[in-house]
This record gives structure tokens, C-alpha cells and sequence, in this order.
């Protein structure tokens, strides 16, 4: 069969619906993009122009519609997309079913734009002009949701970490998608039977409507959703300092009771001296001192809500008999928001606590150094002891806990990239490594 020069470009029309596709995939993922935007478009544009003129080619030589060329090759695509973004299965499916369901719609419009140019044609016959039409309605609609997709759904895509609320966004889209396949008029004939042809563009409209409405929806409970964890993170910081500064209270109350009694404990050495009981005076001695320092708070910074948290772990630390080796050095004043480092620093302890209890007393160890380098960079080094076992992703560590990447981890890294930082987690045997890098 020999296919023309001219009917090839014109097929081609159709499958570039892809480019405003892939814009539209790619917009909510501004943080979330492995390689860099120029990288990225040159992968993408080397994928498209071996693709649409074999995929054009293909629909001629077997002259068939373009869905049953382009349906088999979005699994392919999606593949090749989850390949460029760090997001999680849940996340990264979300948004190409809903790039899918959007460009359904100037799909469904251009087959009724086609229809009302040429009655008596059909899908194997689509024109030119409809082709056109589609292309451009669908690159009008990316750049009408450009903004959005690029400031709110992207900000929801990096705080969201919920894999199971994420999943229950399919449902809606997959169904418009599909039902957008299954009313494509093979025969334009049947849309100009009674008042199809009317009742189309109104209810195409409607389920438009009705998604972007579930768009709004969804962002407005994932803010809920998210300020409520940050109201219960808040909360537990002033439990801890709450209970830290009760932990002080009871020291300075046993200070003063330690000096009201100090004369008779003068009293009691004098006479252990007379009688030259040396043994018996250093026991005395030291029981003083084990009472005196028992519970002391630490002064690691002048921060009383920081110095509360690091107080918390070490006397959760000391209460697991975990061997605690730590550099505390937090530059005043601070210029990263309390609550971020206070966040920051409680999933980091609590990880590297949960660790060590994994393995036998003797073998627990928690070192952790933060220090200010090259007056623009804080830098936080943690290392614990763990038992060894480990869940991992292509997107990294993964909850033993749950399923999907842990909490904390997710927590630490939101938080580091919000200051230009970086966080990398490791593990080496027994050994589990946190390295976080901070701009202030």
C-alpha cells in the first residue's frame, strides 16, 4: 500500500495530541523531574519524532482509527514516564489517568466538530480541520491549567504522601476516559440521529465541569488534611517542651532540697573524716553526686523549643540504654523556621531510636553531629545501629512499618528541599546513615 507524503503529515495531525498530553503529565512535577527541563525535552521530543510518524504510518497501512494504535501505546508511555519522576506509583499514576481524561474531552469535540463538517464521513475518515481543531483545544486547555497544575497540584503531589488516598483518585478519571473511547461515533451518521448532536457538547461539558470541580475539591481536602498533620506535630513539640520543662521544675526542686540539706551533709563527711572512714566517704560522696546530676537537663542551644526536643530523645535514648555520641552546634540566631528544624530533627531522632531498639542493648548506638559549615550550610550527620533489614524502592527506603517510603524519611526530605538542601539516606551492614544538608 502506498501511503503519500501529504496523508501521512495530515494522520500525523492527529497523534500530536501527545505533546499537550505530556505537558500536561509533566507541569505537577516541577519537583519531581529526575533530569533537568532541557534533558527533558530533548528525551521527549527524540521519543515523539520516531514515534507519531510510525504511529501514523501504522494507522494508514492498516486503516484503522488512532486509538488502536495510540491505547497500547500509553502503557508504554506511562512506563517511559515513571522513569523520569521520583514519585511514587500512586502519584505518578494519578496524574497520567488524569492527562488521559482531560485530553479525552477535545477528542470527544473534535469527532462532533468533524461530524458537523462532514455528516456523512466517520472516525476512519477524520479530517484534517478536525485534527487541527483538536490540537489546538487541547493545547488551549494545558495552558489554561498550566498555572494551577503548576503551583497547587504540584505542592499537593510533594506533601501528599498517602499512597491510599492518592489510589482512590483513579477511579473518576478512568471512568470519564473510558467513556469518552466508547461514545467515539464510528459513523458521524448516528450524532445527527434526534438531538445527539446537541445533547453531546452539553453533557461533555457538564462531565468537564464535574472534573475540574473534583479537582478543587480534592485540593482543598488535601489541605485540610495536611494542616491537620501539622497541627498534630505542633502539638506534640509543646507536649515535649511541656514535658521537659516539668523535667526542669523537679531538678531545680531537687537542687534546692540537695543544698537545704547540704549542712547535715557537711555534718556527716566531717565525721566519716574524724574517724579516717575513707571508703565510707567517697560511697557518701558519690551517692550525693548520682543524686545531683540524675535528670539533668542539657543545654545544647539557646532555642527553648529545640533544646526541649534533643532533652526528650536523650532521656529516651538513655531509657532504651542506647549509647548516645552527639555534636550539637545550632547557630543563633536561627533562620530556619523552628517547627521545620524541630520537625526535621523529631523524625530523625525517633527513626534512629526505633532502629536501635531492633537490636540487643549492648549493641545500641545513636551518634548525631549538627554543625553550621561555611557560614551558609548546616549540616546534620546521623548514624545509628539497626538490625540490617531494609525495604527499598526505586524511589528509595520504604516504611517497614506501612506501605510507601516512611514518614520521617519523606518528612526530612520535604523539609531539605524546601531550604535548597539535600538528604541522602543510606545503610551499611548494621549501620543506617542520615546525611542532610541545609541552606540558612
Amino acid at each position: 500500500m502506498m501511503i503519500g507524503l501529504h496523508t501521512l503529515l495530515m494522520e500525523m495531525i492527529q497523534f500530536s495530541i501527545l505533546l499537550p498530553a505530556a505537558a500536561f503529565c509533566y507541569l505537577p512535577m516541577k519537583n519531581q523531574i529526575k533530569y533537568t527541563r532541557l534533558h527533558l525535552l530533548l528525551l521527549c521530543m527524540g521519543i515523539f519524532t520516531l514515534y507519531i510518524p510510525a504511529a501514523s504510518w501504522l494507522a494508514l497501512y492498516l486503516n484503522t482509527e488512532i486509538n488502536t494504535i495510540l491505547l497500547p501505546s500509553l502503557v508504554c508511555f506511562f512506563f517511559l514516564y515513571w522513569k523520569t519522576v521520583k514519585t511514587d506509583l500512586s502519584r505518578t499514576l494519578a496524574v497520567f489517568l488524569n492527562a488521559c481524561a482531560i485530553m479525552s474531552f477535545p477528542a470527544v469535540a473534535a469527532f462532533i466538530f468533524d461530524a458537523y463538517l462532514y455528516p456523512a464521513s466517520g472516525a476512519l475518515n477524520f479530517s484534517p480541520e478536525a485534527g487541527f481543531f483538536q490540537f489546538f483545544l487541547s493545547l488551549l486547555l494545558v495552558l489554561l491549567l498550566a498555572f494551577p497544575l503548576h503551583r497547587y497540584f504540584s505542592w499537593m503531589l510533594d506533601s501528599l504522601d498517602f499512597p491510599n488516598v492518592w489510589y482512590s483518585t483513579l477511579v473518576f478519571p478512568l471512568m470519564l476516559t473510558l467513556f469518552n473511547l466508547i461514545i467515539t461515533p464510528y459513523s458521524y451518521e448516528t450524532l445527527h440521529t434526534g438531538r445527539i448532536i446537541v445533547i453531546l457538547p452539553l453533557l461533555e461539558l457538564i462531565l468537564f465541569l464535574l472534573l475540574l470541580f473534583l479537582y478543587i475539591l480534592f485540593y482543598h481536602m488535601a489541605a485540610v488534611i495536611l494542616e491537620h498533620a501539622r497541627k498534630k506535630e505542633e502539638v506534640r513539640f509543646l507536649e515535649i517542651q511541656a514535658e521537659q520543662y516539668e523535667t526542669l521544675q523537679n531538678h531545680i526542686q531537687q537542687t534546692r532540697r540537695l543544698r537545704h540539706d547540704f549542712r547535715h551533709l557537711v555534718i556527716g563527711m566531717t565525721g566519716l573524716a574524724d574517724s579516717g572512714d575513707l571508703d565510707g566517704l567517697r560511697t557518701y560522696l558519690n551517692e550525693y553526686k548520682n543524686e545531683l546530676d540524675s535528670d539533668t537537663p542539657v543545654s545544647y542551644c539557646r532555642n527553648a523549643a529545640l533544646n526541649a526536643l534533643l532533652n526528650y530523645y536523650r532521656e529516651m535514648a538513655v531509657s532504651e540504654a542506647i549509647k548516645t555520641d552527639w555534636k550539637i552546634q545550632i547557630p543563633e540566631p536561627l533562620t530556619i523556621s523552628e517547627l521545620d528544624l524541630c520537625s526535621l530533627l523529631g523524625n530523625l531522632m525517633e527513626n534512629a531510636i526505633a532502629g536501635c531498639r531492633t537490636v540487643p542493648e549492648d549493641e545500641r548506638c545513636f551518634s548525631l553531629t549538627i554543625v553550621l559549615k561555611n557560614t551558609s550550610s548546616l549540616c546534620i550527620v546521623s548514624t545509628n545501629s539497626f538490625d540490617g533489614t531494609v525495604r527499598k524502592s526505586r524511589e528509595g527506603y520504604l516504611s517497614t512499618k506501612r506501605n510507601g517510603e516512611g514518614t520521617g524519611l519523606f518528612s526530612i526530605k520535604t523539609i531539605a528541599e524546601k531550604y535548597s538542601g539535600t538528604a541522602q539516606v543510606s545503610n551499611s551492614g548494621r549501620k543506617f546513615f542520615v546525611n542532610i544538608l541545609l541552606k540558612v
